[in-house]
């Protein structure tokens, strides 16, 4: 592995995960009560002993930078490191990234200076868990000049993702990229052939792309060099490629989920939370997801209930009711409070006592959720500042609205909080 080296998308300006893009980039919004979307690429690249690790972002990555300096810091015994490479204007290319290839085409000149023989090109907001080690092995063994990463896939979910046919070796010998109507059962294929069951090939008969991809190094800089004008891998570099070169397929059999959208985000928080098995632990000793260590106090909670939920480090939760919800670190939860199916995404800082008494008898409101306010199928970010007797509930079941003056929106149903947000004691959401 020493021989790879890893590159991590950090996508566009995040329109669907929008508003939690507003102040972060993609791969910077919290997930799981503790870690950040980063983390969860770069945790599978350390776990495959890959150390030379890019980050390719170009929006609000403050907060990126931030996080990975802070919690990367491989010693001075080898050649690891975690870097963000941010959109840069140069007098060859004064133009931002057009797209993913073309964000990895504007730091060609960096990444020729390794001594590597493989790119890993990774995204930055999907949740999984992969040995890196066995794909690059299929690449290797195959003898492939690409390999990518594929699952297989139904009906439902099909025309979101590129699409590809393979033949009996593996290679892939048709490509199509979110395709609809009858391009789509064009691409209809027996997926037994990936070892699936006949009754799973039933269900799933579609092969889809998950966005990961490994390249030899020299195919990697002649298909960027050659097609200036092409500006993306999954819409154009590698439906092309898949003519003149060999391109495999990776079968990869486990739980996968593209949390580019805010309602796929929601569920993949809460799935977290189900019994007995949820579908991605982070509870994994042999393949552990890291993050930046806080060192928190541990969480305290005076006479709450609390189901199925999830609870990060340092909350302070009084006399209230958590069903199947995510809090995370530093979340307070004043008394008589009822938290259901919720994502609540903490704080970034505590506030002394007196401050917030101060805030109280000022009239204004304490980070956290006041006393007796309801909280139901929404996702609360960070450092928000909500009153007593609050109820975000969609009462009225809408499904999109943009509320941002009144500090929150909401998306396929779900209520969504700003950051730093203060919410009125007495408002109905």
């Amino acid at each position: 592995m020493k021989k790879v080296l890893s590159i991590i998308l950090g996508g566009g300006a995040g329109t669907r995960l929008y508003p939690l893009t507003k102040l972060r980039a993609k791969p910077a919004v919290p997930v799981a009560g503790k870690y950040r979307l980063i983390d969860i690429p770069v945790s599978n690249c350390i776990n495959s002993e890959i150390f030379k690790i890019y980050v390719l972002t170009q929006f609000n990555s403050a907060s990126l930078n931030r996080h990975i300096t802070r919690t990367y810091n491989f010693t001075g015994f080898n050649e690891g490191f975690v870097e963000v490479l941010a959109a840069q204007q140069t007098p060859e290319n004064p133009n931002w990234f057009q797209g993913t290839a073309d964000a990895v085409r504007q730091y060609l000149w960096l990444m020729e200076e390794w001594d590597v023989e493989e790119y890993l090109i990774l995204s930055g907001d999907h949740l999984y868990r992969m040995d890196y080690r066995h794909f690059i092995q299929r690449h290797r063994e195959t003898g492939a000049d690409i390999t990518l990463s594929v699952i297989p896939i139904d009906e439902r979910r099909a025309s979101d993702f590129g699409l590809m046919k393979i033949d009996d070796s593996g290679r892939v010998i048709d490509f199509s990229e979110k395709p609809k109507g009858e391009a789509l059962i064009q691409m209809r294929v027996d997926t037994s052939v990936l070892g699936l069951s006949k009754e799973q090939a039933q269900q799933q008969p579609y092969i889809a792309s998950m966005g990961i991809y490994v390249f030899k190094k020299e195919v990697l800089f002649k298909l960027l060099r050659e097609g200036i004008e092409r500006t993306d891998f999954g819409k154009e570099i590698i439906p092309d490629a898949s003519k003149d070169y060999n391109v495999q397929a990776y079968l990869f059999d486990d739980y996968w989920e593209d949390i580019g959208t805010i309602e796929a985000f929601y569920h993949a928080n809460l799935a977290l939370t189900q019994q007995p098995q949820p579908p991605f632990s982070f509870y994994d000793e042999k393949a552990p997801i890291y993050t930046r260590a806080r060192y928190l106090p541990p969480s305290k909670l005076l006479d709450c209930q609390i189901t199925e939920s999830i609870i990060g480090e340092g909350c302070i939760l009084k006399n209230c009711r958590i069903q199947h919800s995510v809090l995370g670190v530093r979340s307070r939860i004043e008394s008589g409070c009822l938290i259901e199916e919720s994502l609540l995404m903490g704080a970034d800082f505590y506030q002394a006592s007196v401050e917030r008494q101060s805030n109280v008898e000022q009239g204004d409101i304490p980070v956290g959720i006041g006393a007796d306010s309801i909280i139901r199928g929404a996702i609360i970010d960070k450092n928000a500042s909500i009153g007593h007797d609050v109820k975000i509930i969609n009462k009225d079941n809408v499904q999109e609205a943009d509320r941002e003056s009144q500090g929150f929106y909401i998306r396929s149903g779900i209520v969504v909080v700003l950051k730093n947000a203060v919410i009125a004691d007495g408002t109905i959401i």
